[in-house]
């Protein structure tokens, strides 16, 4: 059995327009890492809500381990007790210190136990140096750290996390990936993150679900929707894709292909004639953008060849990935 499971759930907050998630089917198993993946106002946040118990569902069900899980006016505190949820608005006492803020989650009846899991799960998320400072003397990023050890010490089945490295510096962030990926793996804890920026679901979860207006476009192995998106919504998302379609050296110029930047090769000898248009300098690549028969394609150039606009370039194409929705 599935440890989650939602059927046929639909919450929509304005009757007639997409407001919300309509009809979703989804199932989850224990110890998984699962991003949900979309746009701004996608219906990502309503569906983390669903799932915990914050919504109820105006059609449809959610499962925990085959039983429903009750919604806001039936508990006196809204969440489903095996869960925890990490907001963007943390609810951190920010005059508190931080080893006080994750030791309050315990209850007292072993004070010394109480201050060993505190110290171990401080120590687990790499915040231990920062146990006697004030929650309003932290930066945002740790101030993430420490919200996240203060649900996972009381070692909830299911974390949900709604945008949990929006307020995390680039190193920040590669070392919060790998803490959560030890939650996982250590405590046998399932994870449900939020997210708008693909890379968190692409390097991190094992399950990743697109969503768009509030329905379930694609979901899968991150690998599989990748190189397989479908969904022009999906390659842009997942890529940055250039969406193709009519172009002579296409396999089929009738249909839709989505090309990702970095599958384009530009060279001064061989392959299809294109105008450069802009250039600009990206760190490990340059982005530059060229015109071929009206159309801008995107390419990452790991070459960073000498261009200019308006300069004549020939590129190749190594990988189509044909779609079936525009």
């Amino acid at each position: 059995m599935s440890l989650i499971e939602l059927h046929q759930v639909s919450k929509n907050f304005v009757e007639g327009i997409p407001s919300g998630v309509s009809d979703i089917n989804l199932s989850f198993n224990a110890g998984d890492i699962i991003t949900i993946l979309g746009e701004s106002g996608s219906g990502k946040t309503t569906l983390l809500k669903l799932i915990y118990g914050y919504l109820v569902p105006q059609e449809g069900e959610v499962l925990f381990n085959g039983e429903r899980i009750k919604g806001p006016t039936e508990k006196l505190i809204p969440g489903h007790d095996e869960m925890r949820m990490v907001t963007q608005e943390l609810t951190l006492n920010l005059y508190a210190k931080v080893f006080d803020n994750i030791s309050s989650q315990l209850s007292n009846s072993d004070l010394v136990a109480k201050a060993e899991l505190t110290l171990q799960t401080m120590e687990f998320l790499r915040i231990d140096h920062l146990a006697e400072k004030k929650i309003v003397e932290l930066s945002g990023g740790e101030q993430q750290r420490v919200a996240i050890a203060r649900a996972v010490i009381t070692e909830p089945k299911v974390l949900l996390l709604d945008e949990p490295f929006s307020q995390v510096d680039s190193i920040l962030k590669r070392q919060l990936r790998d803490d959560i990926e030890r939650l996982a793996k250590f405590l046998k804890m399932t994870i449900i993150m939020v997210t708008h920026d693909p890379n968190d679901g692409l390097t991190l979860s094992n399950h990743l679900i697109v969503i768009k207006e509030g329905k379930i476009i694609r979901e899968g192995k991150p690998q599989e929707l990748y190189f397989d998106p479908r969904h022009a919504y999906v390659a842009n998302l997942l890529g940055k894709a250039n969406i193709l379609q009519g172009q002579a050296f296409l396999p089929n110029p009738q249909q839709y292909f989505a090309v990702y930047p970095q599958h384009v090769q530009l060279s001064t000898f061989n392959g299809e004639v294109a105008t450069v248009k802009s250039t600009h300098f990206s760190g490990a690549y340059q982005e530059v953008e060229i015109v071929v028969g009206g159309k801008v394609i995107l390419v990452h150039d790991a070459q960073f060849m000498n261009l200019s606009a308006g300069d004549e370039v020939f590129f190749e194409v190594s990988h189509f990935h044909p779609l079936i929705c525009y």
